[in-house]
């Protein structure tokens, strides 16, 4: 799971935004921080993986915080959430490294967005070995975009035709769908369906959720990203 902390100097707001991340599939709210200095504590003790993190705080800018996690040797990602609007603050928040800047006030479906792009992102970085080609570095910064079209000539090892096939059946279906239910629709290996819907998660077309069953580890579904 991946450990959020939300900061935010409204007690309601943060509890909405909160709410957002515990039902978003792969995130857990690691806990909620109202100030400038109880973030920077809340991170030192909590240990996140990830702030969506407020501009402004009522004993300080959120910026300044940002900036103070960012130089630390290990520390967290951030996502900017806030309703400041000027061109200085999303530039200086850019220049930071914040991975998105988001406009308050937004809903669910925003939210998740991003972090569905951020879980994306991890996923991702984690399979990579020390060193990345320009391809592999394209893609990371491909990941954080917001979801669009597949490109046109798809990585190797994937055929086009195959992925619209794919993507079709999982927009088609009533509901989620699992590996082994694409395969069985569109007549291919469960193996061959569940990589061709891993590419496709990871551009964004469509989503993953969990199933949890009584035992054993939970079922990979599948739903379109929209």
């Amino acid at each position: 799971m991946i450990r959020v902390l939300v900061v935010d100097d409204d007690y309601r707001v943060a509890a909405i935004h909160a709410a957002y991340v515990a039902k978003t599939d792969g995130f857990a709210v690691a806990g909620q921080a109202h100030s400038a200095t109880a973030a920077v504590q809340a991170v030192a003790e909590l240990q996140p993986d990830l702030v969506l993190l407020d501009v402004y705080l009522p004993d300080g800018d959120g910026l300044a915080v940002a900036r103070t996690l960012l130089d630390a040797a290990t520390h967290p990602d951030v996502i900017v959430i806030t309703a400041a609007r000027d061109v200085d603050t999303v530039r200086a928040a850019m220049q930071l490294g914040a991975l998105h800047y988001l406009v308050k006030p937004f809903g669910y479906a925003a939210l998740r967005e991003r972090l569905e792009s951020y879980r994306r992102l991890r996923a991702r970085v984690a399979d990579l070995t020390q060193e990345a080609d320009q391809a592999e570095v394209d893609e990371l910064f491909n990941l954080l975009r917001r979801p669009g079209v597949l490109a046109r000539r798809p990585e190797k090892g994937h055929s086009a035709p195959t992925l619209e096939l794919v993507r079709a059946a999982v927009a088609s279906a009533p509901g989620d769908v699992s590996a082994a239910e694409v395969g069985e629709l569109i007549g291919i290996s469960r193996a061959t369906a569940q990589r061709y819907l891993t590419y496709l998660e990871r551009h964004g077309i469509v989503r993953m959720q969990l199933r949890y069953g009584s035992t054993g580890r939970p079922e990979h579904r599948y739903l379109p990203a929209g």
